[in-house]
């Protein structure tokens, strides 16, 4: 079966280019590499007829589940650093972080966090399906643009994140505990709800899913755009994006993405670990990012940002290896 991906079919004959359409296909549509807010790409007709969706899923989400075990201790280390006012490095901040719970006390809230996968991409997906229908109505064999797409993934980014939010509170709970706090899952789940009620699971919210829109939109339109005028460049050639012009746009897409949208996830953790609801400003958005600037400048909005960046390429990387694995033992091909 030849599936195609803009101008690229698969496979090309070429290593490189052959390698590229699958990292990038991965990257779109099933890998997690920053706040959750990626937008997913199409399954073709095939896929979605044969039923194969999803297993391309369930592959996805042990690739997920697995990337994310293996860099747990720097997304631990980065919720650290962004809810630590004081100016501790991340050398420091590690080091505290052993002497408190021991090696295995870096993957703390790694559970929660791995459960979460399935249902959240599952969700998007068909969310992402359903607002594409809408969108496209009568014009059903017509692609979608580039800013009805982005409509698309940042409504299906939102419909995840709100069925799926208050697992992504417990993950911060459960991130920041100290040893002995909680017994598991299901009792931090019982615990903060007996002490601060059910509306505590939504706590960062309202920046949460405006982060999506920035990050959403500025991830798809920068990668499309500097891939297209390559492309349009050198087109009479006949010349396709080698592989590391194409890894280039999409480092730069993500990159530009997570920068601009890194100070509402701040906020957004911020919110999440306040152990109980707060009064006046310092429980509201508006208010923790004031309290932000004052005490740590515009700097401060940035807090933990490198150990996020650090987990991109080994995220990747043991993304895509294991997804290869995966996908082929559920007897579907990278497509």
């Amino acid at each position: 079966m030849s599936l195609e991906l803009e101008d690229v079919t698969w496979p090309t004959g070429d290593v490189f280019e052959d390698f590229l359409f699958v990292f990038r296909r991965c990257l779109a549509k099933y890998l997690d590499i920053g706040e959750d807010m990626n937008v997913p790409d199409d399954f073709t007709q095939s896929e979605l007829q044969t039923g194969k969706w999803w297993r391309h899923l369930l592959a996805g989400g042990i690739a997920g589940a697995f990337s994310r075990t293996c860099t747990a201790p720097l997304d631990r280390l980065k919720v650290f650093l962004q809810v630590n006012p004081t100016r501790e490095n991340m050398v420091r901040c590690l080091a505290r972080m052993i002497n408190e719970g021991g090696i295995n006390g870096l993957w703390r809230g790694n559970g929660i966090n791995v459960i979460k996968i399935a249902p959240e991409s599952a969700i998007k997906f068909a969310a992402y399906e359903q607002v594409k229908r809408l969108i496209k109505g009568e014009k059903k064999n017509q692609p979608l643009e580039i800013h009805e797409r982005f409509i698309a993934g940042a409504s299906a980014g939102a419909i995840s994140q709100t069925v799926i939010y208050p697992l992504e509170v417990l993950k911060t709970r459960l991130a920041l505990r100290k040893t002995g706090q909680y017994l598991g899952i299901l009792d931090a789940a019982r615990k903060i709800y007996a002490r601060e009620g059910l509306k505590c699971f939504y706590k960062g919210y309202i920046p949460n899913i405006l982060g999506i829109v920035p990050y959403a939109g500025i991830d798809l339109a920068v990668y499309e755009t500097l891939k297209k005028k390559y492309i349009s460049k050198y087109q009479a050639n006949n010349s396709q994006p080698g592989i590391l012009l194409l890894l280039a746009c999409g480092s730069t897409s993500c990159t530009l993405g997570q920068v601009c949208s890194y100070p509402l996830a701040l906020v957004r953790t911020r919110l999440q670990a306040q152990e109980r609801s707060a009064k006046g400003a310092e429980g509201t958005m508006s208010g923790v990012f004031r309290d932000i600037v004052q005490r740590e400048g515009f700097r401060g909005l940035y807090r933990g940002i490198t150990p996020n960046f650090i987990k991109v390429i080994p995220a990747v990387s043991i993304s895509y290896v294991v997804y290869e694995y995966a996908s082929r033992s559920l007897g579907v091909n990278m497509t």
